[in-house]
Order: C-alpha cells, then structure tokens, then sequence
C-alpha cells in the first residue's frame, strides 16, 4: 500500500517557525502557491482514499488539488498540540525560561499533549486504514510525518525531528 504524505503548505507570515500545534491558521500567499504547484507535480497520481489533517493549512492545501476522491478529514492527523506554548518560537519559549538542555527534556518541559500520547494517536490512526493495495495520500504536518517515520523505520524520534520536511513537500512510504 503505497502513502504519500504532504506536509502542508507555507502557513501565514506571522507563524513561520513557531510551535503551531493546533492554532487553526490558513496558508499565507506564497503557501497557496505551493499548495497549487505540488497539485500540479501530484496530478496524475490516482488515489483510493485520500486524509487530511482537519486543520485549516492541511485543508487548504489540499483544496488546490482535484481528485475525484471524497476526503476524509480527522483530528488523528493534526499536529502534536503545543498547549500554552503555541505560536511561539523557540526564542519566545526560553524567553519564558524554559532552558533547552536536550530533545527529551525540551519535548518534556512544553505542556501540551504527552509525546506517549502524540505517538499513540499517530500510530492509532496508521493502523486503522484499511490494509490493502489502495493508493493512499494524506495531508498533514511535519510532527505527524516525522513521528510515522521514527515508527516506520525504528529511527529515534529525536533523530527524525532533526530532519527537515519543507512546506509542501512529501515523501511515499
């Protein structure tokens, strides 16, 4: 079953390189161009099922595309909340004194949703589509692609976030 996962595209200006979690934003200009520039690259790929973050930039990236496939939109697919510390940057958060010491500690010291929690709702959410030979394109964010690659191919999570995944970019798995 081959699954090509989309990052969503450039989000608004303010929110580039900020924790965004769950903050319901939509793309800024430059986002909408490369929302519909990846549609046109992934236009002749035919898809069974098609899932997309129920985020605005998740959707609005896949507005750009047309496929005859109805998609289903799920909270499963967002991004890994954030809590207090959304829309802020790295700097804003130390700023708040949070000091950066290492990948688990960091993770650990921003509230939000539990790192156990994140990877549990994203493994969930992969082990309940169907399991055939469907062609498969899911709509989603970074955190979410990094955490199902760290799964995938028992790589550390730590070693997976430090890997970059540009707006609207994606992979096949």
């Amino acid at each position: 079953m081959p699954i090509t996962l989309v990052r969503h595209a450039e989000v608004e200006e303010a929110y580039i390189g900020k924790y965004n979690g769950h903050i319901d934003i939509g793309l800024s200009k430059r986002g909408k161009a490369q929302a519909k520039a990846l549609a046109k690259k992934l236009k002749s790929e035919k898809y069974d099922k098609i899932y997309c973050s129920d985020l605005r930039r998740a959707r609005e990236t896949l507005a750009a595309f047309s496929f005859d496939v109805v998609p289903i939109f799920t909270q499963a697919l967002r991004e890994k909340s954030w809590g207090k510390h959304e829309g802020k940057s790295f700097e804003e958060i130390e700023a708040e004194g949070i000091e950066y010491e290492n990948f688990p500690q960091w993770i650990e010291a921003l509230d939000g949703e539990r790192v156990e929690a994140f990877e549990k709702r994203v493994l969930e959410f992969f082990q309940s589509i169907e399991q055939n030979d469907d062609n498969i394109l899911i709509v989603t964010h970074a955190g979410v692609i990094k955490m199902l690659q760290s799964l995938h191919s028992r790589m550390s999570l730590e070693n997976t976030f430090y890997q970059s995944i540009g707006y609207a970019e994606y992979c096949i798995l």
